[in-house]
């Protein structure tokens, strides 16, 4: 097949927006010859279980999965009784950008507090985290947090574990939407382990898809008291796939040696290249730190559409003149030099 776009075109979009890493592709292929068992019953799911518990203990146990939102609302699912609830920051992604999935078709309710900086606190929490035994209120038995979350910024281990220590005291299981957690890690030099298991947290999203991957993702349980009915719920959500083994050999060309770590590394390198080029222009401001790979920028009137003659980025908050810049595993130096530019014109600087 003949080649449809402009593989120049360059963008600062969304880390969803770049292609798949070559050492993915290279997997898929190994995977490719042959027969192999379906809905899971594998060689290459099995391995995966070996990878991902390096990462997040013996304990741990993976089921791969098609996409982050589909993730999101197994594993949520797997969390609640039907007349459960989740506590989520009002920024999340399962509030604001997947379509009313968890509520449509995960049925629960979403519980949202408005964050400063799109992290919850124990304080945040309780805000929702309350009507326990009241019949005519969902009941609040989750927690849902980012890691990365999604105005880039990063929670520490110590803050994810009073999270969790008390969303525990109450009842409530922690549940963490990873899509980015290899961009967190990095940032934290930190083991997934650290700010995941060894924090309390019960039950994982794992991203696999805005670091390098084509389309896969996983729900990973951490704890014994969490993924309740997840080989059902899977299956139920439309998430099991048929041809597993290469879901799971993209995972494991991405977690089984240091690929995670290196586009994450990059992609983080890229957004504060970004912003230290950015940041002395006058009228060019920063909403939240850049702390992983997505720069969230406010700029003077009328530069955003301006620079978007070039290269093509979100506005975040439109009123507030505020953008989101997304730089990923294959963002390049150029790329961002380029870019910059075009913003300095735009400014007029």
């Amino acid at each position: 097949m003949q080649t449809l776009h402009d593989p120049a075109i360059r963008g600062f979009a969304s880390d969803n927006y770049s292609g798949v890493h070559p050492e993915v592709l290279a997997a898929i292929a190994a995977a490719n010859d042959g027969h192999q068992t379906a809905y899971g019953a594998d060689d290459y799911t099995a391995h995966l279980q070996q990878v991902i518990r390096r990462h997040f203990g013996e304990q741990a146990e993976a089921f791969p999965v098609f996409n982050g939102t589909g993730a999101n609302v197994v594993a949520l699912q797997s969390l609640l009784p039907r007349w459960g609830a989740v506590v989520a920051a009002k920024s999340a992604h399962i509030n604001v950008d997947e379509g009313g999935a968890p509520e449509r078709v995960g049925g629960m309710k979403l519980l949202t507090v408005p964050t400063p900086d799109g992290k919850l606190t124990p304080e945040l929490i309780d805000q929702e985290a309350w009507g326990y035994g009241d019949e005519h209120r969902a009941q609040p038995l989750a927690v849902s947090i980012t890691q990365s979350t999604e105005l880039g910024t990063l929670y520490t281990a110590a803050e994810i574990r009073a999270i969790a220590d008390h969303a525990h005291t109450k009842g409530m299981l922690l549940h963490v939407d990873g899509a980015r957690l290899s961009n967190a890690a990095v940032a934290l030099g930190q083991p997934f382990r650290a700010f995941t298991t060894d924090a309390g947290v019960d039950i994982l999203s794992l991203g696999g898809t805005k670091n390098g991957a084509m389309g896969a993702e996983a729900v990973v349980v951490l704890s014994e008291g969490a993924g309740e009915g997840l080989v059902y719920l899977r299956k139920l959500n439309m998430q099991l796939a048929s041809k597993m083994r290469f879901i799971s050999a993209q995972l494991i060309a991405l977690f089984e040696g240091e690929l995670w770590h290196q586009n994450a590394s990059h992609a983080n390198a890229m957004a504060a290249r970004l912003r230290a080029a950015v940041e002395p222009l006058e009228g060019v401001g920063f909403a939240y730190p850049t702390q992983s790979n997505g720069v969230f920028a406010r700029l003077p009137e009328g530069v955003a559409d301006r620079v978007r003659d070039a290269f093509f980025f979100y506005d975040w908050d439109a009123s507030a003149r505020e953008v989101r810049w997304m730089c990923t595993w294959d963002t390049t130096e150029a790329d961002v030099d380029a870019f910059a530019a075009a913003v300095r014109e735009a400014v007029g600087g």
